[in-house]
């Protein structure tokens, strides 16, 4: 496939089209006249207005905050869960599926069992394969201890879990299988667990389909940085693995680290793309190999920061410094008076090309808090739409 590239007269287009944007944290015009090195603009595709290609999962009022939201696409392709909580970093409890990739959705809050409301802060939700080939389906929650739930009939009952034990500001927001068939999970936390700095992120390993896990370690601590909320994934050629981390205190780019060992070692963190630079990302492999990763934008100077935002690009990309990249997605727009509260995603790729990215996000103007809403779309019409 023929990827989009942009003239010089095409840059400057694309730049008036973003200034044009007036959303929270543009910056000066002359900041962006003269970008820093760190820095480079990418064409935005705005699909934040369609609201034909949205669907609420779980609506917000006045007193009620639906946050956090992780979703699980199963092996027949239209089979979708969704877990989240309620309030910011609070009780976990709502659950919901969808048989149609997305388009509608039941919830199952009255089908799990009553210890899980007591879980806290950012469930999320995973499918393991033990070697045995038994398949289990496991949310896993930041508090008391990285507490769980665990189905073995692919979602139809659940059952409590004892906590693994793990202090932990979140639990693991990502995991990806090995060659060997093991899973390697990785989280983030705090001194004594607690949401402080300096933030370090730690793996742990499971042989046995998420039954037990390794003793955690430490594998990316960066001094005069926070990274947290990883993201790993397998580079397209299935030779290393990647992960993308959140950098807490936002005063540069994200960070990536990258391991050609299955995990026993990994490279010092570097920054990522100005264009990646975000929180809490997840993503996806399209079938022409490029990468759509979404997250909370947070990149300096970003004509979107602080909205739900999607980065296509190729794994070479990641590699290209701050430059690296194709083009940006505008997904959602915000209207939170407090920015930046959106953006935990669950990102599902359906057989047709479909892109169901569902984020925590106050979607409309208001007094509602919060909904859980997902997004569709297709890098086809993007690739076009940025194109014109």
């Amino acid at each position: 496939m023929n990827h989009p590239t942009h003239s010089p007269k095409m840059k400057t287009k694309l730049f008036s089209q973003c200034m044009a944007l007036g959303l929270a944290g543009v910056g000066t015009l002359s900041a962006w006249a003269e970008p820093e090195a760190t820095k480079s603009i990418l064409p935005v595709v705005d699909l934040a207005s369609d609201a034909a290609r949205q669907v609420v999962l779980a609506q917000g009022t006045e007193s009620i905050y639906q946050g956090h939201p992780t979703t699980l696409l199963m092996p027949d392709g239209k089979t979708i869960f969704a877990v989240w909580t309620i309030g910011h970093g609070g009780p976990c409890g709502p659950m919901a599926r969808s048989d149609d990739g997305g388009l509608t959705w039941t919830r199952l809050d009255d089908q799990l069992p009553p210890e899980y409301k007591k879980h806290g802060n950012c469930p999320s939700i995973y499918r393991l394969v033990d070697p045995a080939g038994k398949e289990r389906l496991w949310v896993f929650s930041a508090s008391p201890l990285m507490p769980r739930i665990l189905s073995e009939d692919s979602g139809k009952t659940w059952r409590e879990m004892p906590a693994l034990g793990f202090p932990c500001v979140m639990t693991f927001s990502s995991i990806v299988q090995l060659k060997d068939g093991r899973y390697l999970g990785l989280y983030h936390r705090g001194p004594d667990g607690k949401d402080k700095p300096p933030l370090e992120v730690l793996q742990s390993i499971t042989a046995d389909g998420g039954l037990t896990w390794s003793e955690p370690h430490v594998v990316a601590a960066v001094e005069g940085k926070n990274p947290c909320e990883p993201f790993v994934f397998r580079s397209p050629d299935g030779k290393e693995l990647c992960c993308l981390l959140r950098e807490n205190t936002h005063k540069g780019n994200s960070l990536v680290m990258f391991s050609q060992d299955e995990g026993h070692t990994w490279s010092t963190p570097s920054d990522t793309p100005w264009g990646l630079t975000g929180d809490r990302h997840a993503g996806v492999q399209t079938p022409d190999g490029r990468l759509v990763v979404c997250f909370r934008d947070q990149a300096l100077e970003s004509p979107t920061r602080g909205h739900f935002v999607a980065w296509v690009g190729t794994y070479e990309d990641i590699r290209k410094g701050p430059a690296g990249g194709q083009y940006r997605i505008k997904l959602l727009h915000s209207y939170s008076a407090r920015k930046g509260d959106c953006g935990y995603p669950g990102v599902a790729l359906l057989p047709d090309g479909t892109i169901v990215a569902t984020t925590y996000i106050q979607y409309r103007p208001g007094t509602e808090k919060n909904s859980v809403v997902s997004t569709r779309f297709k890098l086809a019409e993007t690739d076009k739409l940025v194109a014109k």
